[in-house]
Parts: structure tokens; C-alpha cells; sequence
């Protein structure tokens, strides 16, 4: 059953990944009329139409962390502990600060997109920002935390 929840978290996180990527790079890097970069056909979409998926999947990879994490606090975390790997725990430590920290913004993320485009735009890019590179960095140390000591094994 953990390792399936394990597999749901990381294929949720990937849909995240690619939402919350998405609309950064939209909000940075806008598409531009008759551009045909990677860069432009990527940030093609307007990133208003991730609000709702980046919210909605946030919510649902955090809580499937908050039930994975008991199994990696007892199978996991100790075992590292125990082999002397302090800095892939320290990352998960500061995973689990991001991810919070991040939650946490949710609300005023979800306040901002509600209002105007032209309005509070700067605010859109960082909020956008800050989740992205928290995903990321989420995403990654997940990884290299199963890699190194999965949950089940």
C-alpha cells in the first residue's frame, strides 16, 4: 500500500511539475507573435489557465506527503540517519519547510490570479516562481531520497 501511495505521490508531483513549470515560464517569458522557439510554443498557453490545476494538485501531492511521511520518518529517515548521510536528510528537512512554506502561499496565489492580469503582476511572477522552484527542489530530493533508501525496501 505505501509503495503504491509512493508511485501516486510522484505521478501527482510530475502533473504538478509540468503545471506550475508551465505557468512560469509563461509569466517570465510571454509568447511572442510569430516567435516559433521552444521557449514560445512552451509558454503559448495563458498561464491563467493553470491556477485552478496548480492549487488543486498542490494540495493533493501534499497530503499524500503528510500520509507517506510516518512510513519515511520510521523505514527511511533512520536508516540515513544511521548511515551518516546528513545532507539527504538535511534536504528533505528543508523539502518539507518549502512544501509548507508553500501551502501556506496558496491562498494569496489563489487571490492574486483572481484579479486582473494587468494588476499585481509582479506578484503573479514570484508566487509562480517560488512554487516552481520549491516543486522542483521537492521533486528532486524525493527522488534522491527513494533512490538512495526507498519506502518498502
Amino acid at each position: 500500500m505505501t509503495v503504491a501511495l509512493l508511485i501516486l505521490h510522484g505521478l501527482i508531483a510530475v502533473a504538478l511539475l509540468g503545471a506550475v513549470t508551465h505557468q512560469t515560464v509563461a509569466l517570465w517569458w510571454p509568447a511572442r507573435s510569430g516567435a516559433q522557439t521552444f521557449i514560445a510554443r512552451f509558454s503559448a498557453r495563458p498561464p491563467q489557465r493553470f491556477t485552478n490545476a496548480v492549487i488543486l494538485l498542490y494540495v493533493v501531492t501534499f497530503a499524500l506527503g503528510a500520509w507517506l511521511y510516518p512510513p519515511y520518518r520510521i523505514d527511511v529517515r533512520l536508516v540515513l540517519e544511521d548511515m551518516m548521510l546528513r545532507a539527504p536528510t538535511g534536504a528533505f528537512e528543508i523539502k518539507e519547510h518549502f512544501a509548507a512554506l508553500g501551502l501556506g502561499l496558496l491562498p494569496a496565489y489563489a487571490y492574486y490570479w483572481r484579479q486582473p492580469l494587468e494588476d499585481f503582476r509582479w506578484t503573479r511572477r514570484l508566487h509562480a516562481a517560488y512554487l516552481a522552484v520549491s516543486v522542483w527542489f521537492g521533486f528532486i530530493t524525493g527522488h534522491v531520497l527513494n533512490n538512495l533508501r526507498g519506502l518498502g525496501t
